[in-house]
């Protein structure tokens, strides 16, 4: 199950004990402004901007055409808009984000693909890695 533990951060943003209130299934596609508090799951396309106040995966299969504000933001799947995260961006291996990014902490998996800025404000912290896991967690809304 993917988690967030939103202080303090871990490598994996994702770590802890949080469980997803809301998701969007891999066969779907949902076009709109997303808006609350609660963890969400995108396996599948999303058109449109939104603020969360939590975390959003956008897991490989899932696609996002639009900005994105959230506390924590995990992109295995594609992003074409702008991210900003309060807290952390994770951008894993099969990464594809179109647009700029706004963070203090930024982890970027070793061929993640990255086109646009990025703004860290005076954090100044990126994090390179290696992904160890072969699946970094099962995925349980």
């Amino acid at each position: 199950m993917y988690a967030v533990e939103t202080k303090p951060l871990s490598r994996r943003a994702l770590d802890g004990n949080a469980r997803f209130s809301s998701s969007i299934g891999q066969n779907t596609k949902f076009t709109g402004s997303l808006s609350g508090d609660g963890n969400i799951v995108v396996q599948g396309k999303v058109v449109g901007d939104s603020e969360i106040n939590a975390a959003v995966v956008i897991t490989e299969t899932g696609s996002w055409e639009g900005n994105l504000v959230a506390e924590v933001v995990v992109v295995s799947g594609e992003v074409t808009g702008n991210i900003t995260a309060s807290g952390k961006i994770e951008l894993l291996a099969s990464a594809r984000v179109t647009g700029n990014l706004r963070c203090p902490v930024i982890a970027i998996a070793t061929g993640a693909i990255h086109e646009g800025r990025m703004d860290m404000g005076s954090a100044m912290r990126v994090e390179r890695f290696f992904e160890k896991r072969s699946d970094p967690a099962p995925l349980q809304s």
